[in-house]
């Protein structure tokens, strides 16, 4: 049996977005949020959290977010943690183009607050699902 989803670990460059996500995340889906503010420090930190999700902005300065999904998946421990993209370029091409990277989901910026839990949840139900 799969175990829940309580933790999830929120990379974006944008501070605002960050607060925004982790009051949506812990206050109306009563969830544990890490969030880390740059590609290279959450590549470094992720296995030692043992996060249940991973919410990653496509485009931040440094390690962008497709990179950060690459060195993410070659580490043993998060290979098997389910990824969404979080981005305003949501073009069908481009959402596709996302998926094919290995990533599990894409979620719209801007997001709406209230429901960011529930699309988590069901990118996050859908991945064990498809495990099964």
């Amino acid at each position: 049996m799969t175990a829940g989803l309580h933790h999830v670990l929120c990379i974006d460059d944008d501070s605002d977005i960050l607060e925004i996500a982790q009051m949506a995340l812990e206050d109306v889906g009563q969830l544990q949020v890490t969030c880390m503010s740059n590609g290279e420090a959450a590549v470094e930190s992720a296995a030692g959290l043992s996060p249940d999700f991973i919410l990653i902005d496509v485009m931040m300065p440094g390690m962008d977010g497709p990179g950060v999904l690459k060195a993410l998946r070659a580490q043993p421990g998060l290979a098997a943690v389910p990824v969404a993209f979080m981005t305003a370029r949501i073009q069908e091409q481009e959402v596709r183009d996302y998926l094919d990277m290995g990533a599990d989901g894409v979620i719209s910026k801007p997001f709406d607050p209230m429901t960011l839990p529930s699309e988590i949840r069901t990118i996050w139900e859908t991945f064990h699902a498809g495990r099964h």
